[in-house]
Protein backbone atom coordinates (compact mmCIF):
# COMPACT_ATOMS: atom_id res chain seq x y z
CA UNK A 1 0.00 0.00 0.00
CA UNK A 2 3.05 2.47 0.44
CA UNK A 3 3.28 2.49 -3.21
CA UNK A 4 -0.04 4.05 -3.30
CA UNK A 5 1.11 6.82 -1.14
CA UNK A 6 1.02 10.26 -2.34
CA UNK A 7 3.94 12.50 -1.31
CA UNK A 8 4.66 16.48 0.31
CA UNK A 9 7.76 17.97 0.98
CA UNK A 10 8.31 20.24 3.40
CA UNK A 11 11.85 22.11 5.27
CA UNK A 12 10.43 20.99 8.60
CA UNK A 13 8.09 18.22 9.80
CA UNK A 14 6.68 18.57 13.12
CA UNK A 15 4.76 15.45 14.40
CA UNK A 16 2.51 16.59 17.19
CA UNK A 17 0.43 19.60 17.55
CA UNK A 18 1.27 19.98 21.80
CA UNK A 19 3.43 22.66 23.74
CA UNK A 20 6.47 21.78 22.37
CA UNK A 21 5.92 20.78 18.62
CA UNK A 22 4.08 24.39 18.39
CA UNK A 23 6.49 25.92 20.19
CA UNK A 24 9.01 24.86 17.60
CA UNK A 25 6.91 25.77 14.58
CA UNK A 26 6.45 29.00 15.81
CA UNK A 27 10.20 30.11 16.28
CA UNK A 28 11.06 28.26 12.96
CA UNK A 29 8.60 31.05 11.47
CA UNK A 30 10.39 33.54 13.87
CA UNK A 31 13.51 32.95 12.99
CA UNK A 32 13.06 32.81 8.97
CA UNK A 33 11.39 36.13 9.33
CA UNK A 34 13.88 37.56 10.76
CA UNK A 35 16.52 36.38 8.72
CA UNK A 36 14.68 37.61 5.70
CA UNK A 37 14.11 33.47 4.37
CA UNK A 38 11.54 30.98 4.06
CA UNK A 39 11.02 28.07 5.86
CA UNK A 40 7.86 25.79 5.21
CA UNK A 41 6.44 24.29 8.56
CA UNK A 42 3.98 20.96 8.30
CA UNK A 43 2.45 20.31 11.91
CA UNK A 44 0.64 17.10 11.85
CA UNK A 45 -1.72 16.00 15.03
CA UNK A 46 -3.19 12.53 15.75
CA UNK A 47 -6.42 14.19 17.32
CA UNK A 48 -9.20 15.65 16.01
CA UNK A 49 -8.81 18.94 16.72
CA UNK A 50 -5.70 20.57 17.63
CA UNK A 51 -5.38 20.52 21.57
CA UNK A 52 -8.10 17.76 21.89
CA UNK A 53 -5.93 14.97 23.35
CA UNK A 54 -4.05 17.55 25.82
CA UNK A 55 -4.50 16.40 29.48
CA UNK A 56 -2.53 18.17 32.41
CA UNK A 57 -3.21 19.10 35.69
CA UNK A 58 -2.05 22.19 34.65
CA UNK A 59 -0.08 25.22 37.07
CA UNK A 60 2.09 26.68 34.27
CA UNK A 61 5.00 29.01 34.63
CA UNK A 62 4.91 31.51 31.69
CA UNK A 63 9.02 31.35 31.62
CA UNK A 64 8.84 29.93 28.34
CA UNK A 65 6.06 31.55 26.96
CA UNK A 66 7.67 35.15 27.56
CA UNK A 67 10.57 34.09 25.40
CA UNK A 68 8.71 32.60 22.47
CA UNK A 69 5.78 35.25 22.77
CA UNK A 70 6.60 38.34 24.87
CA UNK A 71 3.33 40.06 23.65
CA UNK A 72 1.13 36.86 24.78
CA UNK A 73 -0.79 38.76 26.78
CA UNK A 74 -1.62 41.46 24.38
CA UNK A 75 -2.11 38.41 21.89
CA UNK A 76 -5.04 37.04 23.97
CA UNK A 77 -3.05 34.05 25.84
CA UNK A 78 -5.62 32.05 28.08
CA UNK A 79 -3.51 32.12 30.91
CA UNK A 80 -6.35 34.12 33.45
CA UNK A 81 -5.76 32.55 36.91
CA UNK A 82 -2.79 33.71 38.47
CA UNK A 83 -1.91 31.66 41.53
CA UNK A 84 -2.88 33.62 44.52
CA UNK A 85 -2.83 31.05 47.29
CA UNK A 86 -0.76 28.38 47.34
CA UNK A 87 -0.95 25.10 50.03
CA UNK A 88 0.34 21.76 50.22
CA UNK A 89 -1.83 19.05 52.68
CA UNK A 90 -0.74 15.93 54.45
CA UNK A 91 -3.84 13.89 54.31
CA UNK A 92 -4.37 11.14 56.75
CA UNK A 93 -7.42 9.45 56.24
CA UNK A 94 -9.60 11.47 58.46
CA UNK A 95 -7.60 14.78 58.68
CA UNK A 96 -5.11 17.05 57.03
CA UNK A 97 -1.88 18.87 57.60
CA UNK A 98 -1.04 21.87 55.96
CA UNK A 99 2.53 22.21 55.67
CA UNK A 100 4.53 25.14 56.68
CA UNK A 101 5.34 27.19 53.08
CA UNK A 102 9.13 27.42 55.22
CA UNK A 103 9.43 23.58 55.17
CA UNK A 104 8.73 23.88 51.11
CA UNK A 105 11.57 23.61 49.00
CA UNK A 106 11.40 26.62 45.90
CA UNK A 107 10.56 24.04 43.02
CA UNK A 108 6.81 23.37 45.42
CA UNK A 109 6.13 27.00 45.48
CA UNK A 110 3.97 29.18 42.75
CA UNK A 111 4.48 32.62 42.54
CA UNK A 112 3.78 33.96 39.62
CA UNK A 113 2.17 30.85 37.74
CA UNK A 114 -0.97 30.51 36.58
CA UNK A 115 -3.59 27.74 36.89
CA UNK A 116 -4.77 26.79 33.14
CA UNK A 117 -6.51 24.71 30.77
CA UNK A 118 -3.71 23.76 28.81
CA UNK A 119 -5.74 22.45 26.02
CA UNK A 120 -7.13 25.76 25.75
CA UNK A 121 -3.42 27.31 25.99
CA UNK A 122 -2.41 25.06 22.79
CA UNK A 123 -4.96 25.93 20.91
CA UNK A 124 -4.38 29.36 21.22
CA UNK A 125 -0.70 28.62 20.09
CA UNK A 126 -2.22 26.63 16.90
CA UNK A 127 -3.68 29.71 16.05
CA UNK A 128 -0.70 31.94 16.74
CA UNK A 129 1.52 29.33 14.52
CA UNK A 130 -1.04 29.40 11.41
CA UNK A 131 -1.39 33.05 11.51
CA UNK A 132 3.04 32.96 10.70
CA UNK A 133 2.07 30.38 8.17
CA UNK A 134 2.75 27.05 9.31
CA UNK A 135 0.52 24.29 7.74
CA UNK A 136 -1.34 22.31 10.68
CA UNK A 137 -3.07 19.34 9.71
CA UNK A 138 -5.34 17.67 12.43
CA UNK A 139 -6.82 14.48 12.34
CA UNK A 140 -3.73 12.76 10.74
CA UNK A 141 -1.39 10.19 12.82
CA UNK A 142 2.22 9.60 12.35
CA UNK A 143 2.18 5.97 11.63
CA UNK A 144 5.47 5.25 10.39
CA UNK A 145 9.03 7.03 10.62
CA UNK A 146 10.28 7.07 6.84
CA UNK A 147 14.18 7.06 6.15
CA UNK A 148 16.44 7.36 3.17
CA UNK A 149 19.03 5.03 1.72
CA UNK A 150 21.49 6.12 4.15
CA UNK A 151 19.35 5.83 7.20
CA UNK A 152 18.30 9.43 8.39
CA UNK A 153 15.19 10.54 8.85
CA UNK A 154 13.21 11.50 5.69
CA UNK A 155 9.77 12.27 7.05
CA UNK A 156 6.66 9.99 8.24
CA UNK A 157 3.44 8.27 6.54
CA UNK A 158 0.38 8.94 8.36
CA UNK A 159 -1.63 5.75 8.59
CA UNK A 160 -4.13 4.52 6.29
CA UNK A 161 -7.32 5.19 7.35
CA UNK A 162 -10.42 2.76 6.59
CA UNK A 163 -8.48 -0.69 6.78
CA UNK A 164 -10.67 -3.57 8.39
CA UNK A 165 -9.97 -5.43 11.60
CA UNK A 166 -7.90 -7.79 9.70
CA UNK A 167 -5.77 -4.82 8.33
CA UNK A 168 -6.84 -4.94 4.25
CA UNK A 169 -8.42 -2.39 2.48
CA UNK A 170 -12.53 -1.43 3.39
CA UNK A 171 -14.32 0.15 1.04
CA UNK A 172 -13.56 3.32 2.60
CA UNK A 173 -10.01 2.73 2.37
CA UNK A 174 -7.69 5.76 1.80
CA UNK A 175 -3.85 5.37 1.73
CA UNK A 176 -1.52 7.36 4.41
CA UNK A 177 0.26 10.36 2.81
CA UNK A 178 4.20 10.12 2.99
CA UNK A 179 5.38 13.52 4.77
CA UNK A 180 9.63 14.33 3.61
CA UNK A 181 11.28 16.93 5.49
CA UNK A 182 15.00 18.20 5.48
CA UNK A 183 13.76 17.44 8.86
CA UNK A 184 11.73 16.28 11.37
CA UNK A 185 11.13 16.91 15.18
CA UNK A 186 8.58 14.72 17.07
CA UNK A 187 6.49 15.95 19.58
CA UNK A 188 4.26 13.34 20.22
CA UNK A 189 3.90 13.84 24.24
CA UNK A 190 4.61 11.38 27.25
CA UNK A 191 5.66 7.44 25.71
CA UNK A 192 5.42 8.55 22.27
CA UNK A 193 5.08 5.75 19.75
CA UNK A 194 7.48 6.47 17.15
CA UNK A 195 9.69 8.25 19.51
CA UNK A 196 9.81 4.29 20.96
CA UNK A 197 10.80 3.27 17.85
CA UNK A 198 13.48 6.31 17.20
CA UNK A 199 15.09 5.22 20.99
CA UNK A 200 15.42 1.64 19.99
CA UNK A 201 16.70 2.36 16.45
CA UNK A 202 19.45 4.73 16.79
CA UNK A 203 20.25 3.42 20.50
CA UNK A 204 18.86 6.90 21.88
CA UNK A 205 19.48 5.19 25.76
CA UNK A 206 22.39 3.64 25.40
CA UNK A 207 23.86 5.98 28.12
CA UNK A 208 20.36 7.05 30.38
CA UNK A 209 18.54 6.09 33.00
CA UNK A 210 15.14 4.64 31.66
CA UNK A 211 12.08 6.40 31.64
CA UNK A 212 9.95 6.77 35.27
CA UNK A 213 6.37 7.44 34.73
CA UNK A 214 3.15 8.20 37.08
CA UNK A 215 -0.25 8.26 35.57
CA UNK A 216 -2.57 11.26 36.15
CA UNK A 217 -6.38 11.14 36.35
CA UNK A 218 -8.31 14.15 36.27
CA UNK A 219 -11.80 15.47 36.23
CA UNK A 220 -13.07 19.13 35.89
CA UNK A 221 -15.61 20.19 37.86
CA UNK A 222 -18.39 23.50 38.05
CA UNK A 223 -18.51 23.96 42.06
CA UNK A 224 -20.56 25.88 44.15
CA UNK A 225 -19.36 29.64 44.65
CA UNK A 226 -19.17 28.97 48.62
CA UNK A 227 -16.57 26.45 47.91
CA UNK A 228 -14.95 28.15 44.72
CA UNK A 229 -11.59 30.32 45.10
CA UNK A 230 -10.00 31.60 42.42
CA UNK A 231 -6.22 31.35 42.25
CA UNK A 232 -6.08 28.73 45.23
CA UNK A 233 -3.74 25.78 44.19
CA UNK A 234 -3.50 22.92 46.60
CA UNK A 235 -1.45 19.87 46.40
CA UNK A 236 -1.65 16.79 48.55
CA UNK A 237 0.77 14.24 49.55
CA UNK A 238 -0.47 11.00 52.11
CA UNK A 239 -3.50 9.24 52.20
CA UNK A 240 -5.12 7.08 50.08
CA UNK A 241 -1.80 5.81 49.14
CA UNK A 242 0.27 4.05 51.53
CA UNK A 243 4.00 5.44 52.48
CA UNK A 244 5.51 3.03 49.97
CA UNK A 245 3.80 3.80 47.12
CA UNK A 246 4.63 7.55 45.45
CA UNK A 247 1.98 9.72 43.93
CA UNK A 248 -0.32 12.85 45.18
CA UNK A 249 -3.86 15.01 44.85
CA UNK A 250 -4.35 18.72 43.23
CA UNK A 251 -6.92 21.01 43.23
CA UNK A 252 -6.68 24.18 40.90
CA UNK A 253 -9.46 26.38 41.24
CA UNK A 254 -9.93 28.49 37.59
CA UNK A 255 -12.39 30.99 36.88
CA UNK A 256 -15.42 30.59 36.19
CA UNK A 257 -16.70 28.76 38.87
CA UNK A 258 -14.50 25.88 37.43
CA UNK A 259 -12.11 23.38 39.48
CA UNK A 260 -9.66 20.77 38.52
CA UNK A 261 -9.22 17.97 40.57
CA UNK A 262 -6.55 14.80 39.80
CA UNK A 263 -4.08 12.31 41.57
CA UNK A 264 -0.90 10.77 40.35
CA UNK A 265 0.02 7.56 41.12
CA UNK A 266 3.71 6.67 40.08
CA UNK A 267 3.81 3.37 38.01
CA UNK A 268 6.53 1.85 40.38
CA UNK A 269 3.94 0.57 42.48
CA UNK A 270 4.67 -2.55 43.55
CA UNK A 271 0.89 -3.82 44.91
CA UNK A 272 -0.63 -5.52 41.48
CA UNK A 273 -3.61 -4.74 43.40
CA UNK A 274 -3.44 -1.51 43.49
CA UNK A 275 -6.07 0.75 40.61
CA UNK A 276 -5.28 4.60 39.87
CA UNK A 277 -8.77 4.58 39.23
CA UNK A 278 -10.11 3.99 42.55
CA UNK A 279 -7.50 5.76 44.45
CA UNK A 280 -8.36 8.82 42.44
CA UNK A 281 -11.84 8.14 43.44
CA UNK A 282 -11.30 7.74 47.14
CA UNK A 283 -9.26 10.65 47.41
CA UNK A 284 -12.23 12.92 46.38
CA UNK A 285 -13.85 11.63 49.28
CA UNK A 286 -11.38 12.88 52.08
CA UNK A 287 -12.97 15.76 53.77
CA UNK A 288 -10.62 18.26 52.48
CA UNK A 289 -11.14 17.63 49.37
CA UNK A 290 -14.91 16.82 48.73
CA UNK A 291 -15.09 20.28 50.84
CA UNK A 292 -14.53 21.82 47.27
CA UNK A 293 -16.67 19.40 45.23
CA UNK A 294 -19.95 18.61 47.02
CA UNK A 295 -22.52 20.24 45.08
CA UNK A 296 -21.11 20.36 42.07
CA UNK A 297 -21.12 18.77 38.75
CA UNK A 298 -18.28 16.64 37.02
CA UNK A 299 -17.88 18.46 33.44
CA UNK A 300 -15.05 15.58 31.86
CA UNK A 301 -12.87 13.94 32.60
CA UNK A 302 -9.27 12.16 31.50
CA UNK A 303 -5.62 10.71 32.39
CA UNK A 304 -2.86 10.56 30.62
CA UNK A 305 0.95 8.96 31.71
CA UNK A 306 3.35 11.58 32.86
CA UNK A 307 6.99 11.19 32.55
CA UNK A 308 9.22 11.87 35.59
CA UNK A 309 12.69 10.20 35.36
CA UNK A 310 14.26 13.83 34.85
CA UNK A 311 17.54 15.12 33.68
CA UNK A 312 19.06 11.06 33.84
CA UNK A 313 16.33 9.77 32.46
CA UNK A 314 16.62 12.10 28.95
CA UNK A 315 17.29 10.06 25.98
CA UNK A 316 20.41 11.46 23.25
CA UNK A 317 17.94 13.76 22.17
CA UNK A 318 19.14 13.74 18.28
CA UNK A 319 19.65 11.47 15.53
CA UNK A 320 20.66 11.76 11.58
CA UNK A 321 17.24 13.61 10.28
CA UNK A 322 15.70 14.96 12.90
CA UNK A 323 15.38 15.30 16.73
CA UNK A 324 12.81 14.55 19.93
CA UNK A 325 11.39 17.46 21.34
CA UNK A 326 9.08 17.99 24.92
CA UNK A 327 7.67 14.92 26.77
CA UNK A 328 8.74 12.56 23.59
CA UNK A 329 11.86 13.56 25.35
CA UNK A 330 10.99 13.52 28.98
CA UNK A 331 11.62 17.37 29.86
CA UNK A 332 8.51 17.40 32.49
CA UNK A 333 9.90 18.39 36.08
CA UNK A 334 8.42 16.01 38.39
CA UNK A 335 9.33 17.79 41.61
CA UNK A 336 7.74 21.08 40.40
CA UNK A 337 4.66 19.27 39.05
CA UNK A 338 5.54 21.26 35.66
CA UNK A 339 5.92 20.53 31.85
CA UNK A 340 4.69 22.68 29.85
CA UNK A 341 7.73 25.23 29.78
CA UNK A 342 9.58 22.57 29.47
CA UNK A 343 8.06 21.39 26.28
CA UNK A 344 8.30 24.84 24.91
CA UNK A 345 11.43 25.69 25.54
CA UNK A 346 13.14 22.39 24.33
CA UNK A 347 11.04 23.16 21.23
CA UNK A 348 12.25 26.45 20.62
CA UNK A 349 15.99 24.97 21.08
CA UNK A 350 15.64 22.61 18.51
CA UNK A 351 14.05 25.18 16.07
CA UNK A 352 16.95 27.15 16.64
CA UNK A 353 19.28 24.83 15.38
CA UNK A 354 17.06 23.18 12.78
CA UNK A 355 16.91 27.65 11.64
CA UNK A 356 20.61 27.49 12.35
CA UNK A 357 21.05 24.62 9.35
CA UNK A 358 18.78 25.39 7.24
CA UNK A 359 20.39 29.02 6.47
CA UNK A 360 23.66 27.18 5.77
CA UNK A 361 22.23 24.73 3.77
CA UNK A 362 23.62 21.66 6.21
CA UNK A 363 21.65 18.56 6.55
CA UNK A 364 23.65 16.88 9.26
CA UNK A 365 23.11 16.17 13.06
CA UNK A 366 21.45 18.53 15.29
CA UNK A 367 24.19 19.00 17.07
CA UNK A 368 23.52 22.46 18.64
CA UNK A 369 20.51 21.58 19.77
CA UNK A 370 21.60 19.54 22.93
CA UNK A 371 24.22 21.82 23.22
CA UNK A 372 21.77 25.24 23.54
CA UNK A 373 20.11 22.77 26.09
CA UNK A 374 22.72 21.92 28.33
CA UNK A 375 23.72 25.48 28.23
CA UNK A 376 19.86 26.89 28.99
CA UNK A 377 17.90 27.67 32.28
CA UNK A 378 15.41 24.30 31.61
CA UNK A 379 18.69 22.06 32.24
CA UNK A 380 20.38 23.90 35.43
CA UNK A 381 16.23 23.49 36.60
CA UNK A 382 16.40 19.58 35.84
CA UNK A 383 19.38 19.32 37.19
CA UNK A 384 18.61 20.53 40.64
CA UNK A 385 15.62 18.60 41.05
CA UNK A 386 17.42 15.23 39.34
CA UNK A 387 17.46 13.00 42.00
CA UNK A 388 13.55 13.97 43.09
CA UNK A 389 12.55 10.76 41.87
CA UNK A 390 14.78 8.52 43.10
CA UNK A 391 14.37 10.12 46.79
CA UNK A 392 11.15 9.29 46.53
CA UNK A 393 11.32 5.55 45.43
CA UNK A 394 12.67 5.46 49.45
CA UNK A 395 9.39 5.97 50.44
CA UNK A 396 7.33 8.93 51.37
CA UNK A 397 9.04 9.91 54.07
CA UNK A 398 12.55 9.19 53.87
CA UNK A 399 12.26 10.31 50.52
CA UNK A 400 10.59 13.79 51.37
CA UNK A 401 13.17 14.20 53.88
CA UNK A 402 16.14 13.56 51.36
CA UNK A 403 15.31 15.86 49.14
CA UNK A 404 14.26 18.28 51.59
CA UNK A 405 17.96 18.43 52.55
CA UNK A 406 18.54 18.25 49.14
CA UNK A 407 17.09 21.45 47.97
CA UNK A 408 17.20 23.22 51.48
CA UNK A 409 20.78 22.34 52.48
CA UNK A 410 22.73 21.57 49.02
CA UNK A 411 20.63 24.04 46.87
CA UNK A 412 20.04 21.31 44.67
CA UNK A 413 23.78 20.68 44.05
CA UNK A 414 24.56 17.75 45.76
CA UNK A 415 27.65 15.82 44.40
CA UNK A 416 26.18 12.84 43.89
CA UNK A 417 23.25 11.61 41.11
CA UNK A 418 20.88 8.90 41.70
CA UNK A 419 19.91 6.51 38.87
CA UNK A 420 16.45 5.59 37.92
CA UNK A 421 14.94 2.07 37.24
CA UNK A 422 11.94 0.80 35.23
CA UNK A 423 8.57 0.61 36.02
CA UNK A 424 7.30 -2.08 34.08
CA UNK A 425 9.24 -5.09 36.56
CA UNK A 426 8.72 -3.55 40.14
CA UNK A 427 4.96 -5.55 40.58
CA UNK A 428 4.60 -7.89 43.15
CA UNK A 429 2.74 -11.62 42.85
CA UNK A 430 -0.52 -11.53 43.90
CA UNK A 431 0.41 -14.26 46.15
CA UNK A 432 2.51 -11.85 47.87
CA UNK A 433 0.34 -8.99 48.10
CA UNK A 434 -2.31 -7.50 50.34
CA UNK A 435 -5.51 -7.00 48.44
CA UNK A 436 -7.79 -3.64 48.33
CA UNK A 437 -11.24 -3.47 48.82
CA UNK A 438 -12.26 -0.22 46.82
CA UNK A 439 -15.62 0.95 47.68
CA UNK A 440 -18.34 1.20 45.37
CA UNK A 441 -19.06 4.55 43.01
CA UNK A 442 -21.92 6.65 44.84
CA UNK A 443 -22.65 8.47 41.54
CA UNK A 444 -22.20 12.29 43.03
CA UNK A 445 -18.36 12.86 43.97
CA UNK A 446 -17.36 9.39 42.95
CA UNK A 447 -17.90 7.27 39.76
CA UNK A 448 -16.77 4.06 37.40
CA UNK A 449 -14.86 3.83 34.45
CA UNK A 450 -17.00 3.43 31.72
CA UNK A 451 -19.10 6.50 32.98
CA UNK A 452 -16.08 8.17 33.17
CA UNK A 453 -14.97 7.67 29.82
CA UNK A 454 -17.93 8.78 28.03
CA UNK A 455 -16.98 12.24 29.78
CA UNK A 456 -14.05 12.08 28.03
CA UNK A 457 -15.55 12.33 23.96
CA UNK A 458 -13.55 9.15 22.90
CA UNK A 459 -14.68 7.61 20.07
CA UNK A 460 -12.69 4.71 17.46
CA UNK A 461 -13.89 2.86 14.53
CA UNK A 462 -14.53 -0.27 15.65
CA UNK A 463 -13.82 -1.86 12.37
CA UNK A 464 -10.17 -1.43 12.08
CA UNK A 465 -6.72 -3.13 13.10
CA UNK A 466 -6.80 -3.06 17.27
CA UNK A 467 -4.65 0.03 18.10
CA UNK A 468 -3.25 -2.00 21.22
CA UNK A 469 -0.54 -4.68 19.76
CA UNK A 470 -0.42 -8.18 22.03
CA UNK A 471 3.09 -9.49 21.11
CA UNK A 472 2.89 -12.93 22.38
CA UNK A 473 -0.90 -13.71 23.11
CA UNK A 474 -0.48 -16.46 25.45
CA UNK A 475 0.94 -14.38 27.94
CA UNK A 476 -1.95 -12.14 29.44
CA UNK A 477 -3.40 -15.55 30.62
CA UNK A 478 -0.17 -17.26 31.60
CA UNK A 479 2.10 -15.00 33.47
CA UNK A 480 0.03 -11.95 33.89
CA UNK A 481 -3.25 -13.69 35.05
CA UNK A 482 -1.44 -16.27 37.02
CA UNK A 483 0.73 -14.63 38.86
CA UNK A 484 -0.42 -11.17 38.66
CA UNK A 485 -3.76 -11.28 38.75
CA UNK A 486 -4.08 -9.56 35.58
CA UNK A 487 -3.27 -5.86 36.58
CA UNK A 488 -4.06 -4.54 33.82
CA UNK A 489 -7.83 -4.78 34.45
CA UNK A 490 -6.51 -2.56 36.99
CA UNK A 491 -3.98 0.13 36.25
CA UNK A 492 -5.93 1.12 33.20
CA UNK A 493 -8.46 3.73 33.84
CA UNK A 494 -10.61 3.26 30.76
CA UNK A 495 -11.82 -0.32 31.21
CA UNK A 496 -9.86 -1.65 28.31
CA UNK A 497 -8.63 -4.97 29.67
CA UNK A 498 -10.78 -7.41 30.78
CA UNK A 499 -10.44 -11.43 31.23
CA UNK A 500 -13.55 -12.96 30.44
CA UNK A 501 -14.80 -16.82 30.28
CA UNK A 502 -17.05 -17.75 27.78
CA UNK A 503 -19.28 -20.82 29.46
CA UNK A 504 -18.25 -22.80 32.47
CA UNK A 505 -15.77 -24.96 30.71
CA UNK A 506 -13.33 -22.67 28.88
CA UNK A 507 -10.38 -20.95 29.87
CA UNK A 508 -10.35 -17.33 30.43
CA UNK A 509 -8.96 -14.83 27.71
CA UNK A 510 -8.19 -11.18 28.10
CA UNK A 511 -10.82 -9.26 26.10
CA UNK A 512 -9.22 -5.60 24.90
CA UNK A 513 -12.24 -2.93 24.44
CA UNK A 514 -9.92 -0.61 22.43
CA UNK A 515 -12.51 1.45 21.62
CA UNK A 516 -12.59 2.67 25.30
CA UNK A 517 -8.48 3.30 25.02
CA UNK A 518 -8.22 7.26 25.55
CA UNK A 519 -4.43 7.12 24.52
CA UNK A 520 -2.71 7.48 28.05
CA UNK A 521 -0.14 4.44 27.41
CA UNK A 522 -0.20 3.32 31.26
CA UNK A 523 -0.65 -0.28 29.54
CA UNK A 524 2.67 0.31 27.41
CA UNK A 525 4.40 1.04 30.59
CA UNK A 526 3.11 -0.95 33.47
CA UNK A 527 2.71 -4.57 31.69
CA UNK A 528 5.20 -7.00 33.72
CA UNK A 529 6.45 -8.87 30.79
CA UNK A 530 6.44 -5.42 28.28
CA UNK A 531 4.04 -7.75 25.82
CA UNK A 532 1.78 -4.84 24.79
CA UNK A 533 2.42 -1.63 22.58
CA UNK A 534 0.49 0.88 22.15
CA UNK A 535 0.55 2.48 18.32
CA UNK A 536 -1.41 5.39 16.68
CA UNK A 537 -4.98 3.95 15.59
CA UNK A 538 -6.70 6.28 12.88
CA UNK A 539 -6.42 9.96 12.75
CA UNK A 540 -8.62 12.03 14.60
CA UNK A 541 -9.83 9.16 17.31
CA UNK A 542 -9.41 8.53 20.71
CA UNK A 543 -10.64 11.36 23.16
CA UNK A 544 -11.90 15.17 22.56
CA UNK A 545 -10.77 17.05 25.97
CA UNK A 546 -12.80 19.82 26.17
CA UNK A 547 -9.96 22.23 27.14
CA UNK A 548 -8.59 19.77 29.82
Amino acid sequence: MSSERESMEFDVLIVGAGPAGLAAAIRLKQQAAAAGSEISVCVIEKGAEVGAHILSGAVMDPRALEELLPDWKALGAPLDTPVREDKVLLLQESGSRQIPHALLPDCLTNDGNYIVRLGNVVRWLGEQAEALGVEIYPGFAGAEVLYDEAGAVMGVATGDVGLTREGVPGPAHQPGMALHAAYTLFAEGCRGHLGKQLEARHGLRANSDPQTYGIGIKELWEVPSAAHQPGLVVHTTGWPLRADTYGGGFVYHLEGGLVAVGHVVGLDYANPYLSPFEEFQRFKTHPAIRAYLDGGKRLAYGARAIAAGGLQSLPELIFPGGALIGDDAGFLNAARIKGSHGAIKSGMLAADAIADALAQGRRDRLEAYPAAFRASWLHAELHSTRNFKPYMKKGRWLGSLLFGLDQKLLRGKAPWTLRNTADHDKLRPAGQSERIDYPKPDGRLTFDRLSSVFLSNTNHEEDQPCHLRIGDPGVPIRINLARFDAPETRYCPAGVYEIVNDGETAEPRLQINSQNCIHCKTCDIKDPTQNITWVAPQGGEGPIYQGM
